[in-house]
């Protein structure tokens, strides 16, 4: 299932629906921009926004000192977790096999997409992004793909 973010076309009153969001890197590292900001803050104070350890792990990874890892590892502590269970992993390499029979090297996306996808479908959450690999996971796995902005429109 893929929910794109289509202003005026959403069932629900935010473009990103109902559900919790599981935050990709991606979308983390946009949430800033002035075209989500709003939305964001509304999705962290609504609890609606879930982390996974992979994930966390991929933001932490970037931080330029022992200062600016504890300033992010503070912020990821606002979110909920999105755990890695046994049901996760599992969930995440029938993915990677499914797109590995349908066509060579197609199952080479980065192994964290896997399993931020894997916890959404396991948790009955989206995944909130700005990466084109999330789409093509929905199409073989359960979990709604919602873009955090139009593809394209955040540097």
């Amino acid at each position: 299932m893929t929910a794109s973010f289509v202003p005026g076309r959403s069932r629900s009153r935010s473009p990103w629906g109902e559900l919790a969001l599981v935050v990709d890197t991606s979308a983390w590292s946009r949430a800033h921009h002035p075209g989500v900001r709003e939305q964001w803050t509304e999705a962290l104070r609504a609890d609606r926004l879930r982390i996974s350890p992979a994930a966390r792990l991929e933001i932490l990874i970037g931080a330029r000192d022992g200062e600016t890892f504890d300033e992010l590892a503070q912020e990821l502590s606002l979110l909920r977790a999105a755990p890695l269970t046994p049901a996760v992993l599992r969930a995440a390499e029938e993915a990677m096999g499914t797109l590995a029979h349908r066509s060579a090297g197609a199952h080479r996306v980065p192994i964290v997409d896997y399993l931020i996808a894997a916890c959404a479908q396991e948790s009955g959450a989206a995944v909130i992004h700005y990466d084109r690999d999330y789409d093509l996971l929905a199409e073989i796995m359960t979990f709604d793909s919602v873009w955090l902005a139009p593809s394209g429109s955040i540097p």
